[in-house]
C-alpha cells in the first residue's frame, strides 16, 4: 500500500463535490434525563401538538427551548 505524506493525506481531490452537503446532518447532541415541573396546560399543549405533527412532545419542547435560546442571542454550551 502506498504511503502518503501528511500533506497528501489531507488534500481533497477536485472531483469531490460538497456543494449540496448539509453541515451537521448527522450531529446528535447528547440527551440528558432530567425531572422538570411544568404547568399542566403547557404539557397538554405540547402533547396535543406532538400528536398533530406525529412527533414526540419532548422533542417539540426541546426545539422550542432551543429557538428561545437562539432568539436571546446566547449559545448553548
Amino acid at each position: 500500500m502506498k504511503q502518503l505524506d501528511k500533506k497528501e493525506a489531507f488534500e481533497l481531490k477536485e472531483e469531490y463535490d460538497f456543494s449540496k452537503g448539509i453541515r451537521g446532518r448527522f450531529y446528535r447532541p447528547k440527551k440528558i434525563s432530567t425531572t422538570i415541573r411544568l404547568d399542566n396546560d403547557i404539557l397538554l399543549f405540547f402533547k396535543k401538538l406532538a400528536t398533530e405533527k406525529k412527533s414526540g412532545y419532548q422533542t417539540l419542547m426541546n426545539d422550542a427551548l432551543r429557538e428561545y435560546v437562539k432568539k436571546t442571542g446566547h449559545q448553548c454550551a
